[in-house]
């Protein structure tokens, strides 16, 4: 596939075949990926190949008290897990809230699992010191796991981008073996998608570009 065509048909896939994802796939998938940019080109990337089906199923099962709290928020009308405006949205709530069945089966079902993972003793977080959630640090692992999946998309497989285990981070770093200075920033289900979609909806330029300053004229 072409650049721009990948970049435009890469969606977020969640049913998958059968179909087992083979290591020379993943080799492939993972020597182009390896060239995505990292702060002062630390490489503080790491990559976990997940096939066992009960670490797939722990993951699952961590995905759990996050998914309660996001759908509970989206019923709300809210941008779940917003960390700038708070949830109204009662503890008890969420409690009771039931999980749509999608958000637990997709890691679970997957033919492979791939944790990206970031070193955090390499990476420069400038905005460690702000009044806000820090995410600079993304930027030293977030271009890996794009491209993972971008080259995913151009194999004939498929994934998306997810993060809620990551609320329960302890103890995937403790299922996956992985120690405290060991960041987890993207966990991907992949396989052969069910579906492959070709249009996808997103904001046009106009609305989001602007010259000069946030308030400046638009692109």
């Amino acid at each position: 596939m072409e650049l721009y065509d990948v970049m435009r048909t890469a969606f977020a896939a969640r049913e998958f075949t059968d179909d087992p994802v083979p290591d020379e796939v993943l080799t492939r998938i993972f020597d182009h990926a390896r060239f995505a940019p990292s702060g002062g080109n630390r490489q503080g990337g790491h990559v976990i190949v997940v096939r066992d089906q009960a670490t797939k199923d722990a993951i699952s099962e961590m995905t759990v008290a996050g998914a309660r709290r996001y759908t509970a928020q989206v019923r709300a009308g809210e941008n779940p897990w917003n960390t700038w405006v708070p949830t109204a949205v009662s503890d008890e709530t969420i409690a009771a809230t039931r999980i749509p069945s999608y958000m637990l089966e997709t890691v679970r079902r997957a033919p492979v699992v791939i944790v990206v993972a970031v070193d955090l003793r390499v990476v420069a977080s400038v905005d460690q010191y702000l009044p806000r959630v820090g995410l600079v640090t993304g930027g030293s692992i977030y271009p890996l796991a794009w491209n993972i999946i971008l080259a995913a998309h151009n194999e004939g497989y498929g994934g998306t981008l997810t993060t809620m285990p990551i609320a329960e981070e302890p103890r995937l770093q403790e299922v996956l073996g992985l120690p405290p200075h060991i960041a987890v920033a993207a966990i991907i289900p992949m396989g052969r998608p069910v579906k492959r979609l070709t249009k996808l909806r997103r904001k046009p330029v106009t609305e989001f570009v602007h010259r000069d300053r946030f308030d400046g004229e638009p692109w």
